[in-house]
Parts: C-alpha cells; structure tokens; sequence
C-alpha cells in the first residue's frame, strides 16, 4: 500500500513538472513580446504555485488521516490483546486453585489413611509384644 502511495504522489509530481517545463517552453516559443511573456510566465508560475500548495494541503490532511487510522488500530489491537492476556490470566488462576484444590485434598486423604495405617501398625506391635511377653511367662 506505501508503495502505491509513493508511485502516486511520484507520478503526480512528474505530471506537474512535466506540465510547468511544457508551459515554459511553449510560453519561450511563442511569438510574444518580453513584457507580455514575463507577465505570462509570472501569473502561471502562481497559478502552479497556488496548485502546488493545495496539493500540498490535501497530502498533510491524508497523511493525518492515516496516522490517525494506524493510531485507532493500535489501540484496538492493544484493548483486544490486553482483553485476551486478562483472560488467559484467568484461566491459570482457575487452574491453578483447582490443582491447589485437589492437592490438598490428596494431602488429607493421605494423611488419613496414614493415620489409620499407623494406628493398625501401632496396634498390631503393641498385640505382638503382648503375645511374645505372654509366651515368655
């Protein structure tokens, strides 16, 4: 797209030029007096002029429009992007408390059956070291 732009703006100042050196060489050709060909030379070197200048003006006012336009899609693409980070950033955290969630309760159930297993082995010594003291008697 830039260098459409620029193969514009460089065919339109290449058919200004090429306009004001026609114009010149067709005003030093023509049979004319000198007063009359420099007034001639003077008032459409301001016409060109003047044509310059709004051409110009309509460049700058394009060229902010485009500034403006590639401002306005940063923006949005920043504002999605953010939106998306912020959701993804949700989603961990969910993730993440259900992981912390589930490992706490696998921690208690294994502290459970721990227990319990401690317990049955406590037990199970304390009858074994009855039984070896009750054979000895």
């Amino acid at each position: 797209m830039a260098e459409n732009n620029e193969f514009g703006k460089g065919m339109m100042l290449g058919f200004m030029a090429g306009g004001l050196v026609g114009a010149l060489v067709a005003l030093l050709t023509a049979p004319k007096s000198g007063k009359e060909l420099r007034s001639e030379i003077k008032q459409k070197s301001s016409e060109y002029l003047d044509e310059a200048e709004v051409q110009l003006e309509q460049a700058k006012v394009k060229a902010s429009q485009l500034i403006n336009e590639g401002k306005k899609k940063s923006e949005a693409l920043i504002s999605e992007t953010k939106t998306k980070v912020e959701g993804l950033l949700h989603e961990a955290e969910e993730v993440l408390s259900n992981a912390r969630g589930k490992t706490s309760n696998l921690v208690e159930t294994g502290k459970k059956t721990f227990d319990e297993e401690s317990s049955r082995v406590k037990t199970a010594i304390n009858a074994g070291v009855s039984a070896y003291k009750s054979s000895k008697s």
